[in-house]
């Protein structure tokens, strides 16, 4: 099987997808086409004129299989590159445009989300990573659709996205390294540095662990960009000052060998993000034998039961307080040798790449 894979926007976690099924999937003989993460309004309108114009070429081989991401213009290329409309088409949603933070300057306008909606449409298969993504899109589909003044085709798109499906990104399972007990517990807060990962929440829960005089070693982690936001700056300051706080990491881990025995060292991994589509930093540290501590949002509840869940009614000071009384009953735990491993083997990639192969070979039928 002939598959071409076109990522317009190739993030880290979907170079981390493609890697995956690359290497789980060696029967099929693939062709990869990715643009760079960066100048996110030209890449997604532009993907298409940037491939049609210089790609043409390889495009238009005879392919069995198109596995195209959603930040790819398929409409629009499909209709500059005639041969790709003859190849069955998944699309897979890492992310979608309808729920994004209103603060997050880039995806304010509409356009992002129209062309969710047409490359969905484009498509012969639609995929998400998780159930709140899928949920997330169709119900900003309707709304839009809703909004606009005449001839809206609303019910015909629900119908055409009805059958799609979730299918998440894959992860790789090795023997977990079991924390032994101790006076201290290690916590691991590992996402890119920006508003959407909550430093702001971030921020609060470290000022409630410091009024608590906890006795926690922290691991700031994460890619960092530009304009990092101002809080940590302050939360930095904050647990170098504080008499029962440690900072054990401060910063991107850039090694892959040292990011897997920095997870290896930590006993928890924290979420505090209000924008999440699969949490897949969070489910890799799981997976490494991490406690999950993520808020009872976004995609979180679909992975990880109550008890690793914190409430707060979407309210920072009410999350600080909730996340911080977990954290003191896994500290207990941890002193007596009793902190749980939880089971994400659903998530292998050796469960889901079978998966992915039954969908592709579900469009040659």
């Amino acid at each position: 099987m002939r598959v071409l894979v076109l990522s317009a926007y190739h993030a880290d976690s979907h170079r981390c997808w493609l890697d995956g099924l690359m290497m789980h999937l060696p029967s099929i003989e693939w062709t990869v086409l990715t643009l760079p993460a960066r100048y996110f309004s030209w890449r997604i309108r532009g993907n298409s004129l940037t491939w049609a114009m210089q790609q043409s070429a390889l495009l238009s081989e005879p392919y069995d299989v198109v596995l195209a991401t959603s930040m790819t213009d398929l409409s629009a290329l499909r209709g500059l590159v005639p041969a790709l409309s003859r190849i069955p088409t998944v699309v897979y949603f890492h992310e979608n445009q309808f729920s994004y933070p209103k603060n997050i300057q880039q995806r304010d306008d509409v356009e992002p989300q129209i062309l969710n909606l047409y490359t969905a449409l484009a498509a012969d298969k639609v995929l998400f990573n998780s159930e709140y993504n899928r949920n997330t899109l169709l119900s900003g589909v309707d709304t839009l659709l809703g909004r606009l003044p005449d001839f809206s085709p609303r019910a015909e798109v629900g119908a055409r996205l009805a059958d799609s499906a979730v299918l998440p990104v894959g992860l790789d399972i090795t023997p977990c390294v079991e924390r032994s007990a101790g006076e201290r517990l290690s916590v691991l807060w590992n996402h890119r540095w920006e508003y959407d990962k909550g430093p702001d929440r971030l921020l609060a829960l470290i000022k409630e662990c410091d009024k608590q005089a906890l006795p926690l070693d922290f691991y700031i982690a994460g890619q960092q960009f530009r304009n990092c936001p101002k809080e940590f700056k302050q939360l930095e300051g904050l647990i170098l000052a504080s008499d029962c706080l440690a900072l054990r990491q401060w910063g991107y881990v850039s090694d892959a060998l040292d990011y897997s025995a920095m997870l290896a060292r930590c006993d928890v991994v924290l979420s505090t993000a209000i924008h999440d589509f699969q949490g897949l930093s969070i489910l890799q540290a799981v997976a490494m034998g991490c406690v999950p501590l993520v808020p009872d949002r976004l995609c979180y509840p679909e992975w990880f039961g109550a008890a690793y869940r914190y409430h707060g009614d979407d309210n920072p000071a009410l999350e600080a307080i909730a996340c911080g009384a977990v954290l003191q009953r896994l500290l207990l735990q941890k002193q007596r040798g009793q902190l749980p491993l939880v089971d994400v083997s659903a998530l292998s990639w050796q469960v889901l790449a079978p998966q992915y192969l039954k969908v592709f070979e579900g469009l040659l039928n």
